[in-house]
Parts: structure tokens; C-alpha cells; sequence
């Protein structure tokens, strides 16, 4: 019995370190799949940049930017940051009621975020400010909108990790997918800030 109990203690170990190789493999595959977006958004940030002097006898960024709208925009995606960080403290606490909470807030922040975003699209078009009128606009609309469905994607995401910790719990294979969800949605922070600097601020002088 004793001999028995050995091996199956030997086997749950060997299985806990296989599935902990696997976790690390996935978070370093996601890493690499972070550097790629990288590059994507780097292009759109080269597109914007050098375009977004093109006007085409249009409106510019100082016309529309509204600056205290897109602030507030900006500290809802910060704060969903700083909710989804304490979600994963409640996570490796194994915290199971914590983690559902701050996820709901985080989803709720990043939610916020992306109704003002499609408000204020909404507003730029009817207004007749629509991506086709200038190299501008497009370059604007573009940049802006890829972050936009990078954020919905996240929440898609999200959603999908809330249901999966209420149906199984905080299992080994949930904390690796909620630790790269906490990579893509710190790198979208990032890249907004970029955005929020480089599109609104330099648009507005």
C-alpha cells in the first residue's frame, strides 16, 4: 500500500511538473505573439505619423479632439489595469470570489472605455468627420479603431475566463490563461498611453 501511494504520489508530481512546463511554454509563446502585435501597432503608429498632416483642406486634430473626454477615457483603461493587477493577487491567493469581483470591475472600466470610443466615433462621423475624408482621418480611425477591437477582443477574453473560473475554479490551466490575459491587457494600457500622447495630445497642439 505504501509502495503504492509512492507511485502515485510520484505520478501527481510528474504531471504537476509537465503541466507546469506547458504553462511556462504558453506564456513564452504569448510573449511572442505580444511582439508581433508590437510590430503592427508600430506600423500604424508610422502611418499615422506620417499622415496625419495630410488634411485635405479638412478638419485637423485640433478640431475635433475633445482632450478632458479622451482623459477620462484613458483613466477608465487605467483603472481597469490597476483591478485586473489585484484580480491576479486574488488569483494566486487562490481567492476564487476576489478574482471574479475584480474581473467584473476590470470588465466593467474596459467596457466604459470602449463605449466612449465608439461615442466619440459615432460623433466624428456625424459630424462628417468620417475616415474617408482625409489621409488623416483614416490614419486616425484606423490606429485608434485597431486598438478599439484589441480592448473588445480582451473583453471577449474576459468573459470568457469569468465563466471558466466559476465552472472549474482557479485550476492550473486557468491561472496560466488569466496570466496572459493580465500580458495583453497591461501591453493595450501601454499602447493606449502611446496613442493618448502621440494621436491626442500632438493632435490638439
Amino acid at each position: 500500500m505504501a509502495s503504492h501511494a509512492t507511485h502515485m504520489d510520484s505520478a501527481h508530481a510528474h504531471d504537476e511538473h509537465e503541466h507546469h512546463d506547458s504553462g511556462q511554454s504558453t506564456v513564452l509563446g504569448f510573449w511572442l505573439y505580444l511582439m508581433t502585435d508590437c510590430i503592427l501597432f508600430a506600423s500604424a503608429f508610422a502611418a499615422y505619423a506620417v499622415l496625419f498632416g495630410n488634411v485635405n483642406g479638412g478638419v485637423a486634430g485640433k478640431d475635433i479632439f475633445e482632450l478632458k473626454y479622451v482623459l477620462v477615457e484613458t483613466f477608465a483603461l487605467l483603472f481597469s489595469s490597476i483591478t485586473y493587477g489585484f484580480a491576479m493577487i486574488s488569483a494566486h491567493k487562490g481567492n476564487k470570489s476576489g478574482v471574479l469581483g475584480w474581473l467584473v470591475v476590470t470588465f466593467l472600466f474596459g467596457a466604459a472605455f470602449i463605449g466612449m470610443e465608439l461615442n466619440e466615433f459615432h460623433h466624428l462621423i456625424a459630424e462628417g468627420h468620417g475616415p474617408q475624408n482625409s489621409a488623416f482621418l483614416s490614419s486616425f480611425f484606423a490606429l485608434v479603431g485597431m486598438h478599439g477591437l484589441h480592448v473588445t477582443a480582451g473583453l471577449v477574453w474576459m468573459a470568457v475566463m469569468m465563466f471558466e473560473v466559476v465552472k472549474t475554479g482557479l485550476t492550473s490551466r486557468s491561472l496560466t490563461r488569466l496570466n496572459c490575459l493580465s500580458l495583453f491587457w497591461h501591453f493595450l494600457d501601454i499602447v493606449w498611453i502611446c496613442v493618448f500622447t502621440v494621436v491626442y495630445l500632438k493632435g490638439a497642439m
